[in-house]
C-alpha cells in the first residue's frame, strides 16, 4: 500500500497546493509512483498540473457522489510515473450531498482503498478549511503536511487544526500522524522569516521538515503554464527545494520516522 499523505492547514496561501503539485512532481522524478488527489473545489492542483478542466469527464466529485470507480477518474499527466484524480467547482457541493450519506467521513478512504496499491505515494490537495471533504482526507491518509508560511500570523489557526487532527485521530484514524511542518515562502533577506522559522522550530522542533521552501518566482509562474517547477525551470530554487523535500521525505517514511 502506498504512502497517503494530507497537505492540509485551513488557512490559504500558505502553498498546499504549490506543495502538492511539486512535491508529487518530485517524487515522480525520483521514480516513486504518484498520485496527486485534487480534494479542493478550487481545482488549482487540477490546472497546475496541467489538465484541462473543461476536457475532463470524471473528477473526484464523480467518485465521492456518484460512487464512480476511481480508475475512471485517474488522468496521466505530463511526468512519467505522475497521475492525478481531477477536480472541478461541482466539489463546492459536495459536502452538503455528503451529509446524508452512511459513513460519510470515510468515503474517500473507500475511494483510495481501491487503488492504493498501485502507487508509492498519494498527496491529497485540501481545500483550506475544515469541513467534511477535509476530514475525509485526513481520515484516509496516513500523515498529513501541514505547510506554514514565513510571514506574519504564521502560527494563526494552526491550533484549530491540530485539534481537528486530535479529534480525528481519537475517532475516526487512529494511525493519522502529522509527517511534519513545512516552512513556505522564506526570504532569507526579511528579518520576519527568520523569526518565524525559528519561532516553529522552537515550537515543534524534530516536527519541522528540514528543507524550507523559499520564495521563488519560478513556483507562482510555473502553474499558469500547466506545469511543476521541475519542468517548467529545472534549475530553480524552488525545483531544488521540493527535489529536497522529496529526498527527505523518502528518507523519512522509509526510515519509518513520523511524528
Amino acid at each position: 500500500m502506498g504512502r497517503i499523505i494530507a497537505i492540509a492547514n485551513q488557512k490559504g496561501g500558505v502553498g498546499k497546493t504549490t506543495t502538492a503539485i511539486n512535491l508529487a512532481a518530485s517524487l515522480a522524478a525520483l521514480e516513486k509512483k504518484v498520485l496527486i488527489i485534487d480534494n479542493d473545489p478550487q481545482a488549482n492542483a487540477t490546472s497546475g498540473i496541467g489538465i484541462d478542466i473543461r476536457q475532463i469527464k470524471s473528477t473526484i466529485y464523480d467518485c465521492l457522489i456518484d460512487g464512480k470507480e476511481p480508475d475512471e477518474a485517474i488522468h496521466q499527466c505530463g511526468i512519467e510515473n505522475l497521475s492525478i484524480i481531477p477536480s472541478n467547482i461541482d466539489l463546492v457541493g459536495a459536502e452538503i450531498e455528503m451529509l446524508d450519506k452512511p459513513g460519510r467521513e470515510k468515503i474517500l478512504k473507500g475511494i483510495i482503498s481501491k487503488i492504493s496499491d498501485r502507487f508509492d505515494y498519494i498527496i491529497i490537495d485540501c481545500s483550506p478549511s475544515l469541513g467534511l471533504l477535509t476530514v475525509n482526507a485526513l481520515t484516509a491518509a496516513h500523515s498529513v503536511i501541514i505547510p506554514v508560511q514565513c510571514e506574519y500570523f504564521a502560527l494563526e489557526g494552526l491550533g484549530k487544526l491540530l485539534n481537528t487532527i486530535k479529534i480525528i485521530q481519537n475517532n475516526l484514524n487512529s494511525e493519522l500522524e502529522i509527517e511534519g511542518f513545512l516552512l513556505t515562502m522564506y526570504d532569507s533577506r526579511l528579518r520576519l522569516s527568520n523569526q518565524v522559522v525559528e519561532e516553529v522550530t522552537k515550537h515543534f522542533q524534530q516536527m519541522v521538515f528540514k528543507t524550507i521552501i523559499q520564495r521563488n518566482v519560478k513556483l507562482s509562474e510555473a502553474p499558469s503554464f500547466g506545469q511543476p517547477a521541475i519542468l517548467y525551470d529545472a534549475e530553480s530554487r524552488g525545483t531544488v527545494n521540493y527535489l529536497n523535500l522529496a529526498r527527505e521525505l523518502i528518507a523519512k517514511v522509509e526510515a519509518g520516522v513520523v511524528q
